[in-house]
């Protein structure tokens, strides 16, 4: 299993001083919020590309269908280039309803963010190849030219995509399909019920069978479970483990107790200094 630290708030200096700190207390990844009106994720995780040499970094999460598709792979070929493979994309369909979410734009509904999201996980592939390319589709298109000038971003390190995870709600065959076609499923429960280990399990194995009907296989497919565990607490582990046991490849460790940065920079020190809640 691998570990992961959501920095809850912060800026890119905190990206750039925290992620060194989880490299060395031995996180696998340190992830950012993306926000629509806000500090850059991206520039936040350019900066953490800096000052790291191993750790993986990532959104947790990336709402795409609010983001222009070509927009977010320039963003994230170039944060791969420059930590050398090291970049996760997540992505949802962005949070519905909430007033603070939707401040200058009307919530076009649950089905087009779905479709936005099909489409833009549809284009992500071919506008990673730096090359020209034709697309149709309802909401974006795109024109095959003979060249481009100026030329497109280089393609990131990582093919013949980025790794990517994509929220599934389960038990929503269509949402679970979109997760399970890509590289890692963020669970999620649609109606009334929540994310649970016994959910996991049952997900993962839905996931093994639709991928099975694809030709794929599960090596090399994140299931990512996100929670809390306190720093120092010598039993974080007993909170992990049953996700592990559940088929879970990623723990996420995010505290969003909290958005004042006085609060979550000295917590997110403290709890990455004690390092991943390890499972043995």
């Amino acid at each position: 299993m691998k570990y992961g630290f959501v920095m809850a708030y912060g800026d890119a200096r905190d990206a750039a001083e925290l992620a060194p700190l989880a490299e060395s207390h031995g996180w696998d990844g340190f992830f950012v919020w993306e926000s629509i009106w806000g500090i850059d994720a991206w520039v936040m995780l350019g900066a953490a590309a800096m000052t790291t040499e191993r750790i993986r970094l990532g959104t947790m999460l990336t709402p795409l269908p609010r983001r222009k598709p070509w927009d977010v792979a320039g963003q994230v070929s170039t944060v791969d280039n420059l930590s050398g493979g090291r970049v996760i994309l997540s992505v949802g369909l962005g949070v519905s309803g909430e007033d603070r979410f939707w401040l200058f734009e009307d919530d076009p509904g649950r089905k087009v963010r779905a479709e936005l999201m099909d489409e833009s996980l549809e284009m992500l592939p071919h506008l990673w190849r730096d090359e020209p390319f034709e697309f149709s589709g309802k909401h974006y298109s795109s024109r095959k030219v003979a060249e481009l000038n100026p030329p497109a971003p280089p393609p990131p390190v990582q093919q013949p995509r980025v790794p990517t995870w994509v929220v599934g709600g389960w038990p929503r065959p269509k949402s679970m399909r979109r997760a399970a076609l890509q590289d890692g499923w963020l669970p999620a429960y649609v109606g009334d019920g929540e994310v649970t280990p016994e959910v996991v399990a049952q997900g993962v194995e839905w996931i093994r069978t639709e991928r099975e009907k694809h030709g794929l296989t599960m090596d090399g497919y994140d299931v990512v479970a996100e929670g809390m565990t306190a720093a120092d607490d010598p039993k974080a582990a007993d909170t992990v483990r049953p996700w592990a046991d559940a088929g879970a490849t990623w723990w996420i460790d995010a505290d969003w107790s909290s958005l004042d940065q006085a609060v979550t920079r000295p917590a997110a020190e403290r709890r990455l200094r004690s390092g991943p809640p390890r499972v043995d």
